[in-house]
C-alpha cells in the first residue's frame, strides 16, 4: 500500500484514481462540479454534459461514498483556501459506491450545529477537517514520544487494566467479578503502584502510552477516561526526572508544530505560584500579578478592611493597565458574581483618572490610595481590583478572575507558549468532606528530606519532592521523587490516618515490595489529551478525543451507561437498589 498523495500544481497531466466523500455538489453552466473530501483534504472534479456519467453525477448528494478516475488540469478560478486549490480532476470515469441519508448537520468546520448533536453522531463529526487535524497531531505526539524514550533506553511495559481498588484520591470505576462474586476490580487512576513495582523488579527505565479511568466532575478539560504518557525512573533525584520531563516537551513540540523550547524550563515554588498568581497552574502568557496591599490598612478606619486584618486575612489586587474606561459598574457588577462563585465575599475598586473614582473610594483615605498607587505603581486610567479575606479565597479568586480578563482583553496572543515546573508542593491538603489532611498528590509522594519529621506533627508545613509542569496556565504533566523506604511509607500511611487495616487491605502487596530492596526512583505522567488540546489550540479536551463523553459523563452516540438484563446481574451476584 503507496502513502497517501497529495496532488497540487506540479501534478498536471497526470492520470489520478480519487476515492472519497462528497462534501458539495454544485450544476454551473451544465458542468457538474463535485468537492470530494478525503483524509487527504478537499479536491474539486468536473464532469462535462457529454460525458457518460453525467446522470450519476447529476444524482450525487451530500455524502455520498464514490470513485473517480481522470486527467489533473489546472483550475481556470482557483481556490486559495484549500491545498488543490490550484487544480481540479478532469473526470473520465465516476463510480457511486455508496449513498448517504439526509445528514442532521453540515459538515463544515465553521458548522453551527450543537455539541450534544454533533456527539451523539461522531461518526459525522469526524469527518470535519480540523477535528482530523487534531487527530493527526494527537498521533505525531504519540510517534514522537516513543522515539524520544526508545532513543534513551526506556523500555514500554503495560499494566494492567483490572486492578485493586486503592481510593486515595478520586473515586475509582469498579468492575464486579462474575467469577468472585461480590468483589470488585477497579479501573486504574494511574499505574502508579505497577510503575513504581517496576522499578522494585529492576526495570530502572519504564514508560507507557496508558488509558486511566477516573470517577469525578468533568469540566471541558476533563474526561472519565484518559490517555496520559506515564514514566519512571530507578536511582534518580528531581532534577534528572525534571530534566527528561522538559526534554520530552520540548522534543514534541519541535517535531508537531516547529517550535524551539529554551531549556532549561523556569521553576516556581508552589507558595510563590500561588502568592503571585493565585494558582498552582499559572498562567504566564501575560502579568496582571496579584499584589498584597494588607499593610495599606494596618491603620484604616474602613470597617470592612479592619475586621479582615483584625480576623488574620488579607487585602490583595490586581492591576488593569489603561482599563478605567473599559469597565461600566454594570460590567463590574459581573465581575463581583464571578468572583463570588470562588467563594469571595465581594470586590471592591478603584478607578484612578484625574479623580479617584470606584467602590471604596469614598470610604478609605487619601493616604491609602495614595499607598496603593505607589505599590502597585499606578498610571492614569488604570483599574484596581480588591478583594479581602481568607487567604486561600483571595489567592484563588483573584486568580482565576485575572485570567477571565486577560481572556475579554484580549491579553493572549495566539500561538504563545510559556512553560515552567511548579515546584515544592505541599505534601498535605485539608479536606472539608473528609475533616482530614488527605495527600496533595499521592501517599507514595516523598516529603523534602528536611521536613520528614513533620509527617505527623506538623503537616500544614510539610512539603514534598513533587513537580508540576505547566503550559498556559494548564497542568499538563507532574510526578515526584517516591518513598522508596519503608519506614517513612509507614509514617505516611499514619499521618493520612490509615488503620493497619487499611493499610493492609488496600497496599499490604506494595508495602511487602518495599522490603525486597527497592531502589529510589521518581517519575512523572503527562497528560496526552491536554498537551494535544494545547498543541490544536483548542480549549476543549473532547476535540481530541476520537469518541468522547459529555460533561454529565455520558457516550450519546452509543447512548451509554445503560440498564443491563437481569440474566447479567443474576451472573454477577448484583442487585440493582431502585
Amino acid at each position: 500500500m503507496e502513502k497517501y498523495k497529495y496532488y497540487n500544481i506540479n501534478n498536471v497531466g497526470e492520470e489520478v484514481i480519487i476515492n472519497g466523500w462528497v462534501s458539495k455538489v454544485r450544476n454551473l453552466g451544465g458542468l457538474v462540479f463535485i468537492d470530494i473530501r478525503n483524509r487527504t483534504g478537499i479536491i474539486q472534479a468536473v464532469v462535462r454534459p457529454d460525458n457518460k456519467c453525467y446522470d450519476i453525477a447529476n444524482s450525487l448528494g451530500n455524502e455520498y461514498v464514490i470513485r473517480v478516475s481522470g486527467i489533473i488540469v489546472e483550475r481556470e478560478n482557483k481556490n486559495k483556501n484549500i491545498l488543490s486549490g490550484d487544480i481540479e480532476i478532469d473526470v473520465n470515469k465516476l463510480e457511486l459506491i455508496n449513498k448517504s441519508k439526509d445528514i442532521p448537520f453540515v459538515i463544515s468546520d465553521d458548522t453551527n450545529a450543537l455539541e450534544d448533536t454533533r456527539l451523539k453522531y461522531r461518526f459525522l463529526d469526524l469527518r470535519r477537517e480540523i477535528l482530523k487535524n487534531n487527530f493527526i497531531i494527537r498521533d505525531k505526539i504519540t510517534y514522537a514520544t516513543r522515539k524520544f524514550f526508545h532513543d534513551l533506553d526506556f523500555i514500554e511495559v503495560e499494566t494492567p487494566v483490572l486492578c485493586k481498588s486503592t481510593p486515595e484520591g478520586a473515586r475509582d470505576y469498579l468492575v464486579p467479578s462474575r467469577v468472585n462474586k461480590g468483589k470488585f476490580y477497579a479501573l486504574p487512576q494511574s499505574p502508579q503502584i505497577y510503575k513504581q513495582l517496576l522499578m522494585v523488579s529492576g526495570f530502572e527505565r519504564y514508560f507507557q502510552i496508558a488509558k486511566c479511568f477516573r470517577d469525578e466532575d468533568l469540566r471541558a478539560d476533563r474526561q472519565p477516561e484518559f490517555t496520559q504518557i506515564d514514566v519512571e525512573m530507578s536511582f534518580v533525584n528531581e532534577e534528572d526526572v525534571m530534566d527528561v520531563g522538559e526534554r520530552l516537551v520540548a522534543s514534541i513540540f519541535k517535531e508537531v508544530k516547529g517550535i524551539d523550547i529554551k531549556l532549561p524550563l523556569m521553576k516556581m515554588k508552589y507558595d510563590d505560584a500561588m502568592d503571585k498568581y493565585g494558582s498552582d497552574k499559572p498562567d504566564l502568557r501575560f502579568g496582571m500579578e496579584i499584589n498584597d496591599i494588607t499593610s495599606c490598612f494596618k491603620n484604616t478606619s474602613f470597617t470592612l478592611f479592619k475586621n479582615v486584618i483584625d480576623d488574620g486575612g488579607i487585602i490583595n489586587a490586581i492591576v488593569v493597565r489603561d482599563a478605567s474606561s473599559k469597565y461600566s459598574r454594570k460590567e463590574l457588577d459581573k465581575l463581583t458574581d464571578f468572583v463570588k462563585t470562588y467563594k469571595a465575599s465581594g470586590l471592591a475598586y478603584l478607578k484612578y483618572n484625574d479623580e479617584v473614582t470606584g467602590s471604596i473610594a469614598k470610604v478609605v483615605s487619601d493616604d491609602e490610595i495614595n499607598d496603593i498607587k505607589k505599590i502597585l505603581n499606578i498610571n492614569s486610567n488604570d483599574l484596581v481590583l480588591i478583594i479581602s479575606g481568607k487567604k486561600d479565597i483571595v489567592k484563588v479568586s483573584l486568580g482565576a478572575l485575572r485570567c477571565k480578563l486577560a481572556r475579554d482583553l484580549g491579553l493572549i496572543k495566539p500561538g504563545d507558549y510559556k512553560l515552567l515546573w511548579v515546584v515544592d508542593f505541599p505534601s498535605f491538603e485539608w479536606s472539608e468532606e473528609e475533616n482530614r489532611y488527605v495527600s496533595c498528590h499521592h501517599p507514595f509522594t516523598m516529603p523534602k528530606d528536611s521536613d520528614v519529621e513533620k509527617l505527623i506533627n506538623d503537616k500544614a508545613n510539610c512539603y514534598s519532592k513533587a513537580y508540576d509542569i505547566v503550559i498556559n496556565g494548564y497542568e499538563a504533566g507532574g510526578g515526584s521523587i517516591r518513598i522508596h523506604d519503608e519506614k517513612v511509607q509507614e509514617t505516611m500511611f499514619k499521618a493520612l490516618e490509615l488503620s493497619d487495616k487499611d493499610i493492609e487491605e488496600k497496599f499490604g502487596f506494595f508495602v511487602d515490595a518495599l522490603k525486597y530492596g527497592c531502589p529510589p526512583h521518581g517519575g512523572f505522567a503527562m497528560g496526552l489529551d491536554r498537551l494535544t488540546m494545547l498543541l490544536c489550540g483548542s480549549e476543549n479536551i473532547r476535540d481530541v478525543i476520537a469518541f468522547p463523553k459529555t460533561a454529565s459523563a455520558t457516550d450519546l452516540m452509543c447512548d451509554c451507561p445503560s440498564f443491563v438484563d437481569d440474566k447479567q446481574l443474576n451472573d454477577l451476584g448484583l442487585k440493582i437498589n431502585k
